[in-house]
Formats: C-alpha cells, sequence, structure tokens
C-alpha cells in the first residue's frame, strides 16, 4: 500500500507547481492530448489539482473531471480552487489506487510525476486498464524515469501501446 508524503513535503512541493506552472501552463500538456469537450477525464494523483483544474475547464460543463489523489491535503486543495473558480465538473477521490469508477467510463487518464513512487504500479495500471474506454488514451508524464524505461513499464503487461510521443508527455492507448 502506498502512502502518502508528509503534509510539509505535500505544500512545499504544491508551492514548487505554482511556479512550474507559470513556467509550463498545464493546459499547453493537455493540448497535446486533444480533450474535446464532453470527456471524461481522471487526474491519478492530481497532487494540488493544476492538471485537473486546466481539464476541468477544458472537458466544459458537459463533461467531468475525477481528481484522485492518496494525500487529503491535495483532495483538499482541489475542492477549494474548484469552489473558489466556480468549477462544479470536478470530484475528487481520496485514495490510494482503487479509483471506484465504472469500468470502460474514462476517456483520458492522466498519470503525471506520479508512477515512480508507486509501490505497485502494475496494480495501478490494471485499475487505469479497467476504467479507460477501448482504445482510450493514457496520458504520461514522469521526469524521474527515461525514456526506454517509461515504454517498457507501461507497456510491458500489454494493457496498453504507446501511440506518440508529444513534446510534454507520451500517449499510450488501451489495448
Amino acid at each position: 500500500m502506498d502512502k502518502p508524503i508528509s503534509n510539509i513535503h505535500f505544500k512545499f512541493m504544491s508551492f514548487g507547481f505554482k511556479f512550474r506552472d507559470l513556467l509550463r501552463p498545464p493546459k499547453n500538456k493537455l493540448n497535446e492530448i486533444g480533450i474535446k469537450p464532453g470527456f471524461h477525464i481522471l487526474d491519478y494523483g492530481c497532487g494540488p489539482g493544476s492538471y485537473s483544474i486546466a481539464a476541468a475547464q477544458l472537458v466544459g460543463n458537459s463533461g467531468k473531471v475525477y481528481a484522485l489523489d492518496i494525500h487529503p491535503l491535495g483532495i483538499e486543495r482541489v475542492q477549494d480552487i474548484a469552489s473558489k473558480k466556480g468549477i462544479r465538473n470536478i470530484e475528487t477521490i481520496c485514495s490510494d489506487c482503487a479509483t471506484g469508477l465504472e469500468d470502460g467510463n474514462i476517456d483520458v487518464v492522466l498519470l503525471y510525476d506520479t508512477f515512480h513512487d508507486l509501490m505497485d504500479p502494475d496494480v495501478v495500471l490494471k485499475e487505469l486498464h479497467r476504467i479507460l474506454k477501448p482504445n482510450s488514451i493514457l496520458s504520461f508524464s514522469d521526469h524521474h524515469m527515461k525514456k526506454g524505461e517509461i515504454v517498457s513499464e507501461i507497456t510491458k503487461k500489454t494493457l496498453f501501446k504507446l501511440s506518440r510521443k508529444e513534446k510534454r508527455s507520451y500517449i499510450f492507448l488501451k489495448v
């Protein structure tokens, strides 16, 4: 079972993300995916919600974003930002793996800078595969891993295949 980082570490990380988001706005990475209004998205390991908030704006009122994180502070931060911005299409999930979502209900999963910390990444990939619609997208980025390592780890169980490498992420399709 994965464990959340300390509150102080989470707050420090969140502070750093503010600068990251100014230099590299989350919408830029999300635009590589081709997100459309009405999509259902899971931001797995959402942290303070930078990508969740941007995705919620892209999917519009007809779409839905599920923001999942193991850390309660992440969930609180996403809820607070969504409330302040009047965003109503985000639902938060506090979990270390299980999403509680229906089979084949998600168009895109965002898995950003989380994979390297997972104790059992194969269990997580199996869960993500379960909730994704056929031929839907796993958008992956983890600056702690090398390209060859990323591709082999995500494709080794044949749940996903590499579709393309974008400037800021890898796009895998559900097999």
